[in-house]
């Protein structure tokens, strides 16, 4: 065990001075690492407890992704019922169900048997149950129900928080934030952390809107004046305009081009007026429609809608047919650019609520630095004078292999480019004592064969092999409950997952190759005949 070769020995000292190099730019301000190459900017991210920063907890508009649900289904029954040419009448939303009568009741069965295909096996957790997405039932006299069963529901509640996490991402990102932490909280709420984002007025602002845009035909038959009156015709609708002191548009209810057709939008600035704008490009399918919509309708108005407001409605002047145009409507640089982020991030599935916020203020973040430094240091102090009072000369060299430990730690950190909390930095502090048992339990081997009868080079031999299954059974099961954490737990509870298993890992790498070729090359050079604890 003490025999190292050459290259061996030199791998271990490359090995760990190559990770431990990787903690370097924790030690260097921001600014300066930013004007490094850009594979040595990799350090660690402090969390929001140590940073400061926003805290945000949204909760998904159930009741919205319901009657989304349901509108669906009742497009759905319209379309079937008229491909297959079956007259029908009532057709609307009641509570949880879809209702339609058949007029011809000779026509019912067909129909039923039509709707019936709607029905689908219910994929995700709740389809090991054997639900459905909708029970089709004939309610008698012609009229047929299509009921949404709670499964389905709580299934599409779960499909609508993880797309909206997809696009939270892409929209916190965008806005040029350090590590945001984005997460699932229980079955309809989503956990959005900044660090260092002292002001959440923006972030909310990005993260309330739900950015569903389409371009509509405004209808010119009837003005505003009226419609405000309430004469709008029933496939319009009365829309509010984005812009200030701007009468509403009447719109009609028909989407001619949706915000799903859109593949890139980007802020920029109108080469004419020098106004900003944002520019915006459909793929193959939204730039046909929009061609088409184009080609029809020259000279007439069209309007732009964001979440049922109209940002702009300019006049068609000539057919469209590059699948490109831009978006202008008194914009400042900031809102074009929120507003370039929102259509490239994508529409969410349903509104979200802010049901709690909170600011972290950075005296709060250095107060919990500074609470950490000093466990920190006064724990590692303790530990090296035991070490040094204890195991004297073997305990200097274990003390030197924890130190290499924890920069080892810092350094695969920051290779992950890894946020650190407070319950991290308590990862840290347990790893040291984790560190430490390991050289305890050798080096107590080591006595143990010395008072066996051993020589001091053979005990030293024996104690270094000998205890080396139960330093990895030790370490093997602490790093299973480091991985359970990790899957189980959320936020702190991970953070502190991550430290203590990364620390596992390189606490054994330094107990059976540093500590040892430490403890080896001394024996090659002294020669000892007692073993000096």
């Amino acid at each position: 065990m003490l025999y190292f070769t050459r290259w061996k020995a030199m791998a271990v000292i490359l090995t760990a001075l190559l990770v431990c190099l990787c903690a370097v730019p924790n030690f260097f301000p921001e600014a300066q690492v930013k004007s490094w190459p850009k594979w040595a900017q990799r350090h660690v991210v402090l969390g929001l407890d140590l940073q400061g920063g926003s805290h945000i907890l949204l909760e998904v508009d159930s009741s919205s992704v319901k009657k989304d649900k349901l509108d669906q289904v009742r497009d759905d029954v319209r379309r079937v019922l008229r491909d297959n040419k079956i007259p029908y009448t009532g057709l609307a939303a009641k509570g949880d169900a879809v209702e339609v009568r058949i007029t011809n009741t000779t026509d019912a069965p067909t129909a039923l048997t039509k709707l019936k295909e709607l029905s689908q096996p219910l994929t995700g957790l709740a389809g090991t149950r054997g639900e459905r997405t909708v029970e089709v039932s004939d309610a008698g006299n012609g009229l047929i129900r299509l009921t949404l069963p709670p499964a389905a529901i709580t299934e599409r509640v779960r499909q609508a928080v993880e797309q909206s996490i997809q696009i939270i991402e892409k929209r916190v990102n965008d806005l040029g934030t350090v590590e945001p932490l984005i997460q699932r909280q229980g079955a309809d709420r989503i956990l959005v952390q900044v660090p260092g984002l002292q002001d959440p007025t923006r972030l909310k602002e990005i993260l309330g809107k739900t950015a569903k845009m389409d371009f509509r035909m405004v209808d010119t038959t009837v003005s505003a004046d009226q419609a405000q009156q309430g004469r709008v015709p029933p496939d319009s609708e009365l829309l509010k305009s984005q812009e200030a002191g701007k009468p509403p548009y009447v719109v009609k209810k028909q989407v001619l081009v949706s915000g799903g057709d859109l593949t890139d939008a980007q802020p920029g600035f109108d080469q004419r007026s020098g106004e900003p704008i944002v520019s915006f490009r459909f793929n193959t399918s939204g730039a046909r429609k929009f061609a088409q919509a184009t080609l029809e309708n020259v000279g007439q108005p069209f309007a732009i809608v964001l979440d049922n407001e109209v940002i702009s409605a300019p006049v068609i002047r000539e057919p469209i047919t590059g699948g490109s145009g831009q978006i202008s409507g008194n914009f400042t640089v900031q809102s074009a650019n929120d507003l370039a982020i929102l259509l490239r991030a994508g529409a969410l599935p349903a509104p979200l609520t802010i049901i709690e916020e909170r600011t972290v203020g950075p005296g709060l973040g250095q107060d919990s630095i500074a609470a950490g430094e000093l466990a920190s240091y006064v724990g590692s102090v303790l530990v090296v004078v035991f070490m040094l009072l204890t195991y004297r000369l073997f305990g200097f060299f274990a003390n030197v292999a924890v130190a290499i430990n924890v920069a080892m730690i810092f350094g695969v950190l920051s290779l992950l480019n890894a946020t650190l909390t407070l319950p991290g930095i308590a990862g840290i502090v347990l790893t040291v004592g984790i560190a430490v048992d390991s050289n305890v339990l050798i080096y107590e081997r080591i006595r143990e064969e010395v008072r066996g009868g051993r020589n001091a080079i053979s005990a030293i031999d024996a104690g270094f092999s000998r205890a080396l299954a139960t330093i990895l059974d030790s370490n093997i099961t602490t790093f299973i409950a480091a991985i359970v954490l990790f899957y189980i737990g959320t936020g702190p509870v991970r953070g502190f997952a991550v430290t203590l298993g990364i620390g596992i890992l390189t606490t054994v790498f330094t107990a059976f190759t540093v500590t040892r070729l430490i403890v080896a090359t001394w024996v090659r050079w002294k020669r000892p005949q007692t073993v000096p604890m």
